[in-house]
């Protein structure tokens, strides 16, 4: 007979401002939960697994400094931003290092991925293949949603000749890594001219995009069912919102049309995830009614800043715990 499940396990780094509004929200409806990182391996945190002998789930328990869990209590897993089993193992030479990060990665790693009846929001392995901005635009497009005209390329001539297609900027795939010492810096969305594209362009992949005029930026949050949707203005009309200083920017509720309400629930249903975080450049010209381009999915996004995010912790818990 399976446990009833009764533990949400909270997957993140310590300072994490998202979880901790998960967590009281989690807190207020009596729910256990265990919070912890798995970089804590070996210091803070000891776990065992076993399967087999007509087990057909992985049963064993998980000890942190304050909790005791049995796996197969746990009904739920809240998958934040761990840090890296890398950093945990900074202190050993680099093979030894990359051999016990891996070892972590596949043994915790995959344990954690594998809880037979948890819900995930969202599941990993969900939030890596979501996280491709090629797949994303992709998808978007297969799914009627309008996107910039894009090109990926290593090839200068052919970046030079998509300069024809008018004004085009430049976006990063993943960012700019931490630093050795942890800092982090950014790379912003950019515009380009055919003169700044030389042969440096050769050495890695670049993603280039036909630069849609809008008037403000739509950030939708949809957490299962319930789409909580923000127009953003800047003081400056930045073509990146996120470059400024955030206290600047303006946030006005705004409503999501009906077939993009569809298309974002078919996006998430594609991908495999309970969340999503989109980003669309909004476009109001002419008298003609407001246009709506995908520019991408942020598929384990940050969502605390905005006004709502008090209801939107409350609508992950009730993601969460949805089927108890």
């Amino acid at each position: 007979m399976q446990p009833t499940p009764r533990t949400v396990l909270v997957i993140t780094a310590a300072e994490d401002v998202t979880a901790n509004l998960v967590i009281e929200a989690l807190n207020a409806r009596q729910v256990q939960v265990c919070r912890f990182d798995p970089a804590d391996l070996g210091t803070k945190l000891t776990f065992h697994a076993t399967i087999g002998d007509d087990r057909k789930g992985w049963a064993g328990r998980l000890l942190t400094p304050s909790r005791d869990i049995a796996l197969e209590e746990v009904g739920a897993v809240y998958y934040r931003r761990p840090t890296s089993y890398l950093s945990r193992f900074a202190h050993l030479p680099a093979v030894e290092q990359q051999f016990a990060a891996v070892e972590a990665q596949h043994g915790l790693g995959g344990i954690l991925h594998s809880l037979s009846g948890a819900v995930y929001v969202n599941h990993p392995a969900a939030i890596r293949r979501a996280d491709y901005k090629p797949a994303q635009l992709q998808t978007a497009t297969q799914l009627g949603l309008a996107i910039p005209c894009t090109l990926v390329t290593n090839d200068v001539e052919q970046a030079r000749a998509f300069t024809e297609h008018g004004p085009i900027i430049y976006k990063s795939f993943r960012g700019v890594p931490p630093g050795p010492d942890g800092s982090r810096s950014a790379i912003w969305t950019q515009q380009v001219t055919p003169e700044e594209l030389d042969e440096s362009v050769s050495v890695t992949a670049h993603l280039f995009q036909q630069e849609i005029p809008k008037t403000a930026d739509a950030r939708v949050t949809v957490i299962g069912q319930q789409v909580f949707a923000y127009r953003i203005t800047s003081p400056d009309g930045a073509l990146d919102w996120r470059s400024g200083e955030w206290e600047q920017l303006t946030h006005e509720p705004i409503a999501t049309p009906e077939p993009i309400r569809r298309a974002l629930h078919a996006y998430l249903d594609q991908f495999g995830l309970m969340f999503g975080c989109f980003d669309f450049a909004l476009n109001a010209t002419g008298g003609r009614p407001e246009t709506w381009t995908f520019v991408e999915c942020n598929p384990n996004g940050q969502w605390a800043w905005l006004p709502d995010a008090d209801a939107m912790a409350h609508a992950f818990a009730d993601l969460i715990l949805e089927g108890w």
